[in-house]
């Protein structure tokens, strides 16, 4: 391994050259080509010497090797193959190579406290990071960068027209920020749109989250209709849900904080001990 080096914009097209590859528009891989964008990346993961960090899509490995500048233990996956050469020249994190979207990264980790940074692909971005945030509870804080409009719809408040089913599980798994915006011209290659750092810092998810995650799913299938209506698939009579959780059954979908699914899970669990 060559001594590591947060890449510049002609370092990482050298470092491709140099291994006969480029950026697979399938795989949607924008390579992160400026330093000082990737060490604010970094920084924002708020790591300590020896904390355990994951990282899924290093690509060339620029913020592979800027987390492990401040100590960093880094546990890399990519699913791109080819890569494997460019990485084991620049880095010295753990290697494992997969689809992140699709194995159990539950698994993978293992035990204990770990910290995701990473500049997500923009094809499986949002899917990864709800999937971790429901189901890898290992994970404490999240540090990923996405597009623009992604990272709004994760951080999004009710009432606003980007508020949505990954606002909700946001919402109800941790507390979310956008960090930091980011311009394209500081991808190898540059994509059309911005992208954005969205900072998750988990919270203790109550018992009934993964049902109102399910009544929340199913609100939004309807997003325009009101409670009493999209809620008609998922309860005999949402009528009674609503009352029982205290929330207005004309309301919308979007205008519910995400708590307001958990009163309903909580109206369905009681209605259900009761009957």
């Amino acid at each position: 391994m060559s001594e590591p080096r947060v890449q510049s914009r002609s370092e990482v097209k050298a470092l491709l050259a140099r291994h006969g590859l480029s950026p697979d528009k399938k795989l949607g891989q924008h390579f992160l080509a400026d330093p000082n964008i990737t060490r604010k990346i970094a920084g924002l993961a708020g790591v300590e010497p020896g904390d355990r960090v994951v990282e899924i899509g290093p690509g060339t490995g620029t913020l592979t090797v800027a987390l492990e500048e401040i100590g960093a233990v880094v546990t890399a996956i990519e699913v791109d193959e080819s890569l494997r050469p460019v990485l084991e020249e620049v880095t010295s994190a753990t290697l494992v190579f997969g689809d992140a979207s699709t194995m159990d990264l539950s698994a993978v980790l293992g035990a204990g406290g770990w910290i995701l940074v990473s500049n997500l692909p923009y094809n499986v971005g949002t899917s990864i990071v709800l999937d971790a945030l429901r189901h890898v509870p290992q994970i404490r804080r999240f540090v990923v960068m996405v597009q623009l409009e992604v990272a709004e719809r994760l951080v999004a408040l009710p009432g606003s027209k980007t508020f949505g089913l990954p606002s909700v599980v946001v919402g109800l798994h941790g507390h979310a920020r956008i960090a930091l915006r980011v311009p394209p011209q500081v991808f190898v290659p540059p994509p059309r749109v911005g992208s954005a750092v969205v900072v998750i810092e988990r919270r203790p998810a109550h018992r009934l989250v993964e049902p109102a995650i399910e009544i929340a799913a199913s609100a939004f299938n309807q997003r325009r209709k009101m409670l009493r209506k999209s809620l008609a698939g998922t309860f005999d009579d949402p009528l009674a849900i609503a009352d029982r959780a205290g929330l207005d059954p004309t309301a919308r979908p979007e205008d519910l904080d995400p708590t307001d699914f958990l009163r309903l899970a909580e109206a369905a669990a009681a209605g259900a001990a009761d009957g």
